[in-house]
């Protein structure tokens, strides 16, 4: 019998579920932020005081590269994390940043027409550039609608 999807990758790629991974897991699966490594850390801290920095780093860079989370750089200087297939979010979704106040908004609820496009572009990129196209992520920066009414 398979566990869950996580330990599945872990077990596959050769890996443990440690007490610290196992923690950060759980951090992932309790937000539908993104979090920094330092956010992360914070949260760790508070119900393992023993935990390390290094080892939160270690821990999302692993899980990174074997696909449990997923990073982002939003441009504000700092790595973002969340969880591949988090249940508290839709499965594929687009981010929009506020340049002004950093904040991210997920964006899932795509129309026809945009998700049509969005098979178009695939297919054309993929055919031109003989790229088989697994996945893709878009961000929109601009500014919400807080900070234009705060103008």
């Amino acid at each position: 019998m398979r566990g869950p999807w996580w330990q599945d990758r872990l077990n596959d790629a050769g890996f443990r579920l440690t007490n610290p991974r196992e923690l950060v897991l759980g951090i992932l699966r309790e937000t539908d932020k993104h979090l920094s490594a330092e956010d992360l850390y914070v949260k760790a801290l508070q119900k393992n005081p023993s935990i390390g920095l290094t080892t939160v780093y270690r821990t999302l860079d692993l899980f990174t590269q074997i696909g449990i989370a997923q990073k982002f750089d939003f441009g504000d200087g700092k790595a973002r994390y969340e969880l591949a297939n988090n249940p508290l979010k839709k499965a594929h979704h687009h981010h929009m940043v506020c340049l002004k106040c950093k904040s991210i908004i997920d964006y899932s609820d795509f129309m026809k027409e945009e998700l049509e496009l969005m098979k178009k572009t695939e297919k054309a990129l993929s055919k031109k550039h003989k790229f088989k196209i697994m996945y893709h992520i878009i961000h929109f920066y601009g500014i919400c609608n807080s900070c234009r009414e705060g103008d």
